[in-house]
């Protein structure tokens, strides 16, 4: 099948591939890797041959192909020698699943629901299991999955945030056995790797898409070397923030305020088993002393980075700020800018300068209803990671002032925000430089609202019908559930749906829409007849509820589904799987960012899609959101700036747009259509919306979606 590809789709592949390490993340690393060449290898672990490309639900990407993690490294040259026990594995996994179905439909009876709905979110546990670790050779890999999805939230609980009995068995007995061992995690989102502790080797390789396989043989054999930093904190569970609620069914609370993440942690001096901002290579640096200048209210930091291993390889200089703490609290640190080097041959430097503006990262003060500086002492850091940075300089502003005055538009949510009784401090070394802010660098913008639109008179005169029709998007004959699992367009086979072909009073021509982010996602295959549109074989979602159908439904779907004839030409309109929005943040490139929006507006055109609803942006709150993989960081910066230079990337592509999603507090799954949020009005400006504002600013998306 891959020989028959578009030179299309070669060229998206080749321009992604050699940014995936990019994505990913060495957790640790004690030099035993990367390996010389192809060899015999042990390979262990679900992801072997059930490697995930991304997560579930609307935005999975139905792709030509994807190589499994046994394919790729079979496809680079080594040798599997583990061949009986995956087989085993598969046997096992295959009886568990058999079960799973049976338990969810005897649970769905039971509560009177559908199962494929009972099914949603549903974790199968990790199949009981004692294989021999048996496979020939010096060198092993264990390739361990999660997965998550729309509809539900991931759990505390052992095959979820906990790692399996198996698992953590026989990946102690693998770091004892075998001369070079390494641990990879094909993973959205966190997971709790405590038991691991004398695990020397490990790789967050992420989901990264098509190419997620071929990216970890690159990465084992040294054609590329990873340098993805942590966009969210990992923890072990008894550790995890649990101030606000999560998982309710009617009200979440965000009593934490703007205390999410590291931002918490970094205060209330938690150890992270894995910091924000973590990542290491296989090669080391050098970071000389920055250089903090300040020009109005814009901060510049600059730093020669020199790679003093033996590796090509990137790295990140992370900016973090400390604000007085004044009449607003104040957590004890947030990112502020980052900046990547290129790629470093070793023994070669390079200067990079991270620059940020004061105004950007200002705290909203609801007494005054404005965003404000407050006078003080501002503190320059620099690191490796929000638990280990430095401070680098001082940034002095002799009074407060109000850089942006606004209304206060959210109620009150019921709460006083949570502050800390005991936080962090620190003693800040004499000899740090002063620089001096002053208040005139800073002018208070008004906030405009009341603004007058014109409606069009010939919108004014359309129907109560037509103005319906507007509302509502064309819709098929059918309905039901051939319009829920991504069959809904009548223009574009598979994607998500279009605007009205039924308003009679304009020339209004249809817009097309494609979920996403993880790519474009349309059927692989289809003809037309007189009938419409209709895809040829199945597709990721239908495939995943298919076990949980009743059997009539089945029988109904088959009967109602139409069928090409002998001579009927059948199309593709094959797209590229990019990486998880989480694995795309981890990268800390806009320009890599950047590009997958440009493969994404260029499949966009070729197929005649006009929205594609995407990127999604929402915040970290909870490692348990079973969506966070499709979301890009705990950070609002971070989100923002991934979020702008996706936007970018889709929109250099005339008649393409994106639709930021989801607008906004949309950190959980559990009863999503139907819970309510309650957050105070600093929190929902400084964590929640702040990236939609960086990236409606920086790079002017066609749309955005409500949650």
């Amino acid at each position: 099948m891959t020989m028959q590809m578009h030179a299309y789709e070669k060229e998206h592949l080749e321009a992604l591939r050699p940014w995936l390490a990019d994505c990913t993340v060495l957790l640790r690393t004690n030099g035993a890797f990367p390996l010389n060449g192809p060899c015999k290898l042990a390979l262990y672990g679900a992801g072997a041959r059930h490697t995930i490309k991304g997560g579930t639900g609307s935005g999975d990407v139905n792709v030509r192909y994807y190589a499994t993690v046994e394919q790729a490294l079979k496809n680079a040259g080594f040798q599997i020698t583990t061949a009986k026990w995956l087989a085993a594995y598969d046997k096992a996994l295959e009886q568990a699943r058999k079960q799973f179905v049976e338990d969810i439909k005897a649970r769905a009876k039971a509560n009177h629901k559908l199962a494929a709905l009972e099914a949603m979110g549903a974790i199968m546990p990790e199949p009981e299991y004692d294989f021999p670790l048996d496979g020939e050779g010096d060198v092993a890999v264990f390739v361990l999955t999660r997965n998550s999805g729309e509809g539900a939230d991931r759990q505390v609980m052992k095959s979820d945030y906990l790692l399996s009995d198996m698992e953590v068995r026989d990946i102690l007995a693998l770091q004892k056995q075998y001369k070079k061992f390494l641990l990879v995690l094909n993973v959205g989102g966190p997971v709790d790797l405590s038991p691991l502790d004398e695990v020397d080797n490990i790789l967050v390789l992420s989901q990264l898409g098509t190419e997620t396989g071929d990216a970890l043989a690159d990465i084992l054999l040294g054609k590329t070397t990873p340098s993805g930093k942590l966009t969210t904190s990992w923890l072990r569970a008894e550790d995890l923030q649990s101030i606000g609620t999560f998982g309710d069914i009617n009200d979440t609370d965000y009593t934490e305020g703007v205390y999410v993440g590291y931002r918490y942690y970094d205060t209330v001096g938690t150890k992270a088993l894995f910091p924000f901002g973590h990542g290491m290579s296989y090669t080391t640096f050098h970071v000389d002393p920055p250089a903090v200048s300040v020009s109005g209210s814009v901060v510049e930091v600059t730093a020669a980075i020199r790679n003093t291993g033996d590796y090509a390889g990137k790295e990140v200089l992370e900016v973090y700020l400390s604000k007085p703490q004044g009449e607003l609290d104040q957590p004890f640190q947030e990112l502020a800018a980052f900046a990547k080097t290129p790629l470093l041959a070793a023994g070669s430097s390079a200067t990079v300068t991270a620059a940020f503006d004061l105004k950007d990262i200002s705290s909203f003060d609801p007494a005054r209803s404005a965003y404000v500086m407050e006078k003080g002492d501002y503190v320059v850091r620099t690191g490796v990671c929000s638990a280990h940075t430095r401070p680098v300089a001082v940034l002095r502003l002799d009074e407060t002032v109000e850089v942006r005055s606004v209304r206060n538009l959210l109620g009150d949510p019921g709460f006083e925000d949570w502050t800390p009784v005991d936080r962090r401090t620190e003693d800040l070394p004499e000899s740090l430089p002063v620089l001096p802010v002053s208040a005139d660098a800073f002018t208070n913008e008004k906030a405009a609202y009341g603004k007058t639109i014109d409606i069009p008179q010939a919108l004014k005169a359309l129907s109560d019908e037509d103005i319906a029709h507007l509302g509502i998007g064309n819709y098929g004959k059918l309905g039901g559930l051939a319009m829920i699992i991504g069959n809904a367009s009548q223009n574009v086979c598979g994607a998500a749906g279009d605007s009205t072909s039924l308003v009679t009073g304009m020339d209004l021509k249809q817009l097309v829409m494609a979920d996403g982010p993880a790519g474009l996602r349309l059927a692989k295959q289809f003809f037309r007849d007189k009938k419409g549109l209709h895809k040829v074989g199945g597709d990721s979602i239908g495939d995943m509820i298919g076990p949980f159908l009743p059997g009539a439904v089945k029988k109904l779907m088959a009967l109602t589904e139409a069928k090409p004839k002998g001579d009927t030409v059948i199309e593709d309109q094959y797209t590229t799987a990019i990486p998880i929005g989480t694995a795309v943040a981890q990268s800390f490139s806009p320009e890599f960012a950047e590009l997958c929006g440009d493969i994404v507006g260029a499949e966009m055109k070729r197929f005649g899609v006009h929205l594609w609803l995407a990127p999604a942006l929402n915040i970290h709150r909870s490692v348990l959101c079973g969506r966070n993989f499709e979301y890009y960081s705990e950070d609002p910066l971070v989100s923002g700036l991934m979020a702008a230079a996706i936007t970018k990337g889709v929109q250099k592509h005339e008649g393409c747009g994106v639709t930021l999603k989801h607008f906004c507090a949309n950190n959980q799954e559990t009863n999503r259509y139907n819970n309510n949020s309650r957050v105070s009005e600093r929190a929902m400006r400084e964590i929640y919306l702040r990236g939609f504002e960086r990236a409606v600013c920086d790079a002017s998306p066609k749309a955005i979606m409500s949650s």
